[in-house]
């Protein structure tokens, strides 16, 4: 695929010319090159990693481990694949999820489509010739008539600068980026920065191992147990069993989950009856915590503390030093409004003698030096450093590849004062260019495989309507992405998420505009509307420059309002 030339004629391509170019090969790569090549058009994926598997394939740190149940977190498009692989953790470990990512893309034979340890670096519509011009790290230029971006809502690694960082003697990691053949910690002094989802797994993970562990907290987080352990035998029967059930359940729930929320207000009963929904809820583990105890806890901030201080009260009944619980309780924002880590041990690791909690806010970081970290409360002496920092999350995959559309205009330039596309899946100026859980859609908040079959399976059926019609481009209409990501930014104002300065904000990004990424009105509201969009002859799309059916401005459409209490 070496500096082709695009085809004169898009009607049927020429052996130069892709169908499609997939960008990615982590779950919503893979699961896209499958669908695509077994409706007949001609796919290439090119993934920036030497194998399959995303997220799961960079993400090697200790301790990292899926925060949704194995059975759920998981294809449901083969019964086949869904009867044979046998999880062995209700919560899987990262080598577990990449074997299972490696056997499905040896299943189906996905490898031999996919260009690895390479990345694209830029993408260019053509538009006298209908096509997207592809280059990649490699030297290759290829042309493609569809792009489905597949790279992942939280893969663009955030790196911070710290003051005089290249002067610190010891190690230094970035847990998103783990070195494949591990790194040995053991008997080491170990800092950590960072006490989000995977800092979080990291601590409870390290602490055992090392001589000290450091824990270097920005902002405490409301960190929720999963009660993880080996699957139980009757539990998987019982799963398989009801596969199909749980599969088409899955797609009417506000998470993508094959359960709903729960049905009442923290407020409506008292409060031992609270306290005991509560508790049960905890029990259960996960994002059951909130999800199955009261429907009203992200719409509503009264009942939210309801919620807060269980989990406080949680806290100082664990946490043994008194000043060091009120250093890891969260201050700054509502419970859920931003993504809660989950680990079983967290709140006990700081109980160990080997075990120092570092609160940024009191003592500031202020440089590196040869033997460790500097605060203005001292110096702490380190041989390693572990950065937990994150991602430039939503649009940072995207942004970060020179995207260009219609007379040259660069994504990155169109999303410079936050995302803007027609249900997370298209983006108007830039035609023939879909997003797997792209920005505004449900994405990660929701059950991640669900959203991505869902999308992929939508994407598909309208290469096929295409197909079927004889159209070359499509693209939506700037009403319909206006009208779409007001209604999204509508829905999040009315809830609590805004109140937290989360990364589904990009608050953890310097200099990137403070807008909600996310669509909070609920996955099983979304993909109706999706669906709605379809069967009316893709309402609020233009096809060849023209819309199908009615006219365009009779199409675009008005979303119909979505409950924050979805979320």
């Amino acid at each position: 695929m070496n500096n082709h030339s695009p085809g004169d004629s898009l009607a049927e391509p020429s052996p130069a010319m892709l169908d499609v170019v997939v960008i990615g090969a982590g779950f919503a790569g893979l699961y896209s090159i499958h669908k695509l090549t077994r409706a007949g058009l001609r796919v290439a994926g090119y993934e920036k990693g030497g194998d399959v598997g995303g997220v799961w394939y960079w993400n090697r740190y200790p301790g990292a481990r899926c925060d949704c149940e194995s059975h759920v977190y998981s294809y449901g498009f083969s019964d086949e694949l869904q009867q044979e692989w046998n999880w062995t953790l209700r919560y899987s470990e990262q080598p577990e999820i990449l074997q299972y990512l490696g056997h499905v893309a040896d299943r189906f034979d996905l490898r031999r489509h996919i260009r690895f340890n390479t990345t694209v670096l830029a993408a260019i519509f053509l538009e006298s010739e209908n096509c997207w011009q592809i280059e990649t790290s490699d030297g290759d230029r290829v042309f493609s008539r569809f792009i489905v971006a597949a790279a992942g809502g939280i893969s663009a690694v955030q790196r911070p600068t710290f003051p005089g960082f290249e002067r610190f003697a010891g190690r230094s990691y970035y847990t998103a980026q783990w070195p494949h053949e591990g790194a040995d910690l053991a008997g080491k002094r170990v800092g950590i920065i960072g006490t989000g989802a995977s800092g979080v797994q990291c601590v409870s993970t390290l602490a055992p191992q090392v001589q000290h562990l450091t824990v270097f907290q920005r902002t405490a987080n409301w960190v929720f147990p999963v009660w993880n352990g080996p699957t139980d035998p009757a539990v998987d029967r019982r799963v398989k069993a009801e596969y199909p059930h749980l599969r088409r359940a899955s797609l009417d729930t506000a998470g993508g989950f094959p359960f709903d929320l729960v049905e009442g207000s923290a407020l409506s009963v008292s409060a031992e009856e609270r306290a005991a929904i509560y508790q049960r809820a905890w029990k259960l583990g996960g994002v059951m915590f909130m999800s199955r105890s009261f429907n009203d806890l992200l719409v509503n901030r009264e009942a939210n503390e309801t919620a807060a201080e269980f989990v406080r009260a949680y806290i100082r009944g664990t946490v043994k030093d008194p000043a060091v619980a009120e250093t890891l309780i969260p201050v700054d924002h509502p419970i859920g409004t931003k993504r809660p880590p989950m680990d079983d041990k967290y709140y006990e690791t700081f109980n160990r003698d080997n075990v120092t909690l570092v609160d940024l806010r009191k003592s500031p970081l202020i440089e590196f030096v040869p033997e460790g970290i500097r605060t203005s409360a001292g110096v702490h002496e380190l041989d390693v450093v572990i950065f937990a920092t994150g991602f430039d999350t939503i649009t940072g995959a995207l942004t970060r590849i020179d995207i260009r559309g219609r007379e040259g205009r660069s994504l990155a330039a169109k999303w410079s004062t936050g995302a803007q596309t027609y249900l997370g899946l298209a983006m108007a100026g830039f035609p023939n260019l879909f997003t797997i859980t792209g920005p505004l859609s449900p994405s990660v908040l929701a059950n991640m495989p669900t959203a991505i079959e869902q999308h992929v399976d939508w994407i598909t059926d309208c290469l096929l309507f295409m197909r079927e019609h004889g159209y070359g481009v499509v693209e939506p209409t700037a009403a319909a992405e206006e009208e779409w990501t007001r209604h999204s930014m509508e829905v999040a104002a009315g809830s609590l998420f805004p109140l937290a300065n989360s990364w589904y904000l990009g608050c953890n990004v310097p200099g990137k505009p403070r807008v909600f990424g996310v669509y909070v009105g609920g996955f099983g509201h979304y993909r109706r509307k999706c669906d709605q969009v379809a069967s009316a002859g893709y309402e609020g799309f233009l096809f060849d420059g023209a819309a199908h059916g009615a006219p365009t401005a009779a199409r675009a459409g008005t979303p119909s309002q979505a409950h924050a209490s979805h979320a």
